[in-house]
């Protein structure tokens, strides 16, 4: 796929760098007859984003996701309900640690090369003492991959899909463009939808074609944007 040229490019963290611990929710889904693999778990994960982005939810509300999720892993259809919600009273802020191989090298490539980088992401006030303890990146320099500034919707006091969270991490990149400034990330309504109103370039990871036809940019691995 061919990007334009970016002044600076921000993520999203969960989905993007992190995901739900498959280490976690492997054996508790096994219990329903799920796929425990990790590989089964990352796909699901996006199969779940799918859903909560074609059901246009927001934020707070997961059931779409976490139907999805465990029907991806192969919980009987019998067993769906009550193993979506197990999902959901397990699955929270602190599950969402288990770190993105390819993400993370890409995001160090990308900072090797020269560009500007940041994380925004809906969180719980958790999310810049998770990418740092599971060795994504931290603001400025330490032992991971420094990124400009991490923001974090709960302490910032505003969440995608609303645009201003966006000012808080273009301050840091003064001499950016907002139309040259990418924001990826993993959902259709929070993401593409936030990003577009505050004059960004969103991109979707979609790394299984859940969106076919899309009118925005998707990349199946954050290393298509070392291209």
């Amino acid at each position: 796929m061919a990007l334009p040229n970016f002044d600076a490019i921000l993520f999203d963290a969960g989905g993007i760098f992190l995901l739900p611990d498959p280490t976690v929710l492997g054996p508790l889904l096994a219990y329903h007859g799920g796929d425990p693999s990790i590989a089964a778990h990352r796909r699901a994960h996006y199969a779940g984003m799918a859903a909560k982005s074609a059901a246009g939810s927001t934020e707070k509300f997961w059931h779409d996701y976490n139907d999805a999720y465990v029907r991806s892993v192969g919980v009987p259809d019998d067993d769906v309900e009550l193993a979506s919600l197990v999902l959901e009273q397990t699955r929270n802020a602190y599950t969402w640690r288990w770190p993105i191989p390819e993400s993370v090298r890409a995001l160090r490539a990308l900072h090797d090369a020269g560009m500007p980088v940041g994380v925004v992401s809906n969180a719980s006030g958790q999310i810049a003492q998770v990418l740092a303890r599971s060795g994504v990146c931290q603001e400025g320099a330490g032992v991971n991959t420094p990124v400009r500034v991490i923001v974090d919707s709960h302490v910032v006091g505003v969440a995608k899909p609303d645009p201003h969270i966006f000012d808080f991490a273009l301050v840091h990149f003064p001499d950016a463009l907002r139309d040259r400034v990418a924001y990826v990330g993993d959902s259709v309504t929070m993401d593409v939808g936030g990003a577009r109103a505050a004059g960004l370039h969103p991109i979707l990871l979609d790394p299984h074609d859940d969106h076919p036809g899309a009118d925005f940019d998707r990349l199946r691995s954050l290393e298509e944007l070392l291209a």
